[in-house]
């Protein structure tokens, strides 16, 4: 199984790229473990609703042209589906069987991800109602 998490921003804190790389180490033993980190558009001072909307277009456009042909594609999403780890497991071994080799998850920047990007996945995933900052959310997400 190959696993890429195409992930809006670069991590600024040492302390999270730290947590990141020892959990997608472990990880290695189960599967090929690949981080893709897009630009993340910047905001105008006191951005107007399309000024938001345009960013989270502008790195859509980005995080689509990044997605592999042939993946399974998992939008993590506050609205979309909420699993368990068992759950998650389950569906991730299901997608394996079903002769998808690769699994894309995207995270969106700190203005979520556009609807184009939510639109062509085959499964937008909630870990929770709260809201995490995107750079923490990596490190929840490879653990």
């Amino acid at each position: 199984m190959r696993i890429t998490i195409i992930a809006v921003g670069k991590i600024k804190e040492d302390y999270l790229r730290a947590g990141i790389a020892e959990y997608m180490k472990r990880f290695s033993t189960m599967a090929k473990v690949e981080v893709k980190e897009i630009a993340e558009e910047r905001l105008p001072a006191n951005p107007s609703a399309a000024d938001e909307n345009k960013v989270r277009e502008e790195e859509g456009k980005r995080i689509l042209a990044a997605l592999p042909e042939g993946c399974c594609h998992v939008a993590m999403d506050i609205e979309g589906k909420r699993f368990d780890s068992p759950q998650l497991a389950e569906y991730i071994a299901a997608q394996g069987l079903a002769g998808c080799s690769h699994i894309v998850f995207t995270i969106g920047g700190s203005l979520g991800l556009s609807d184009a990007v939510k639109k062509a996945a085959d499964l937008r995933l909630s870990f929770s109602p709260l809201t995490f900052p995107h750079q923490l959310f990596r490190l929840m997400l490879v653990e």
